[in-house]
């Protein structure tokens, strides 16, 4: 039987969904907002748990394929769901985590120590914050992302997606010298081609299957909507993404041809790619 690591990745609260919270408090629902948020957290993790024991003993048949997969999908979706909010649950942990989040947020930016850190809980704090910050982000570039999808038929989903996989969910883009963002959400270098603006940074690649740390410049740009449109562009006009365009309704055909056609020099790039955009299309649900 093959096992993978859980990885929760609809959970968390980052200052951005602490803000969310925090409007919430000030209209006086603020225990109802933190209840419902620890909610659907706890939802999402459920997900993920369900869905990791069904793929450690599934076996394949004839009946697999996009329209099962998507019938199991939401089959987890529901029963993460009816398990969420018990008493006694995840949920009222979360809650509790974020309420003091919420409360300690502005004295750990001050240089406090992190009264999270003293609760003793710090997994579950880590994946509530691990967690938060991909729904931010998903969110944050949902708009960007539709408007260029519609533009070039790349799904919204599969580029926010890669572009979470690429940038950290945000904690790693790419950044000038003097520490201004370079938009840059995809890692696409700049080649002699290319007559834009750019940023140079130390990033890790494989050579030779080894993770060598090198100095690369990398395209960048005036707003993330360019970052996406010009990934868009380059995996569309490109032949050398051709088979990746013929794989636009698989999230693991789109990942694979992806890692075929070079665009990363990581071994695993498919499958990380893979997990990236399923927690995405899962938060976009949940968002939706």
């Amino acid at each position: 039987m093959n096992t993978r690591p859980l990885t929760p990745s609809g959970l968390a609260a980052d200052p951005t969904a602490l803000n969310a919270l925090r409007y919430g408090s000030g209209k006086g629902d603020d225990k109802a907002a933190l209840k419902e948020a620890a909610k659907q957290f706890e939802s999402l993790f459920m997900r993920e748990l369900i869905k990791s024991m069904r793929e450690a003993t599934q076996k394949s048949g004839l009946m697999d394929g996009e329209g099962s997969n998507l019938g199991m999908d939401l089959l987890d979706q529901q029963f993460s769901v009816q398990l969420s909010g018990l008493p006694g649950g995840l949920s009222e942990a979360i809650e509790r985590q974020l309420g003091r989040q919420m409360t300690n947020t502005d004295a750990t930016r001050g240089g406090g120590s992190g009264a999270l850190s003293a609760t003793g809980d710090t997994s579950t704090v880590g994946r509530v914050n691990a967690g938060a910050r991909q729904a931010g982000f998903v969110e944050q570039h949902s708009e960007a992302a539709a408007t260029v999808a519609r533009e070039s038929g790349i799904p919204a989903s599969f580029m926010i997606g890669q572009a979470g996989h690429e940038t950290g969910w945000g904690r790693s883009e790419i950044k000038h010298a003097d520490g201004t963002p370079s938009h840059n959400l995809f890692g696409i270098k700049a080649t002699d081609s290319w007559k834009g603006k750019v940023a140079e940074i130390t990033t890790t690649e494989y050579i030779n299957g080894e993770p060598r740390k090198v100095t690369a410049k990398f395209r960048a740009y005036d707003s993330y909507a360019d970052s996406f449109r010009d990934y868009a562009r380059l995996i569309g006009n490109s032949p050398r993404y051709e088979g990746v365009m013929d794989q636009l309704h698989s999230v693991q055909g789109f990942a694979s041809g992806l890692q075929k056609a070079g665009y990363a020099t990581d071994p695993q790039y498919a499958a990380k790619l893979s997990r990236a955009i399923n927690s995405t299309l899962s938060l976009q649900r949940a968002q939706g």
